[in-house]
């Protein structure tokens, strides 16, 4: 399964983003370790893997430490080794527990989910991208994983330094 992966790095107000290879990770540590070097000195990392234009994953690292993960759908940890490294250890994420309250992520919210995602929905919530919205752009019918990264990066502001890292 064939796999793309950008890592976004945060230095003060400063956005930048780098395309990652990650065909050595073995685990989450790994991948970490991976978000740590493409920016050593980021007070906050992202990183999503969009595999096959199916499947999205989104790491978040703060401060070199504290690696959360989401996954858009849990069958990706058994489609590939990737995902199996990336998310084989997650539980299915508790979609009653995202905050709903938000009007666009209500009126975004998909009538039924088609996959199983896993993980920490909310990992960017505090970035101005909720669990809820997170998981509406996942499920929305036509919607690839480089259009949810680029909604995200839109959000959040870092959609110049994603388009110079990528040509997108």
């Amino acid at each position: 399964m064939s796999y793309f992966a950008v890592a976004v790095g945060r230095e003060g107000d400063d956005w930048e983003a780098a395309e990652v290879d990650l065909d050595a990770v073995a685990d989450v540590e790994d991948a970490a370790e991976a978000m740590r070097e493409a920016f050593p000195d980021a007070d906050l990392t992202l990183l999503f893997v969009d595999a096959d234009d199916e499947y999205l994953t989104v790491m978040r690292l703060d401060n070199g430490d504290d690696l959360r993960t989401f996954g858009s759908d849990a069958e990706y940890a058994s489609q590939s080794r990737l995902g199996e490294a990336l998310l084989g250890d997650l539980e299915p994420e508790d979609t009653e527990e995202i905050d709903s309250e938000d009007e666009e992520s209500i009126a975004a919210r998909p009538t039924e989910l088609d996959a199983e995602p896993v993980g920490e929905a909310d990992l960017l919530g505090d970035l101005g991208v909720p669990g809820s919205t997170l998981l509406a752009l996942c499920a929305k019918e036509g919607m690839m994983p480089s259009d949810v990264v680029s909604e995200v990066a839109k959000s959040i502001g870092f959609a110049e330094a994603l388009e110079d890292a990528t040509g997108a």
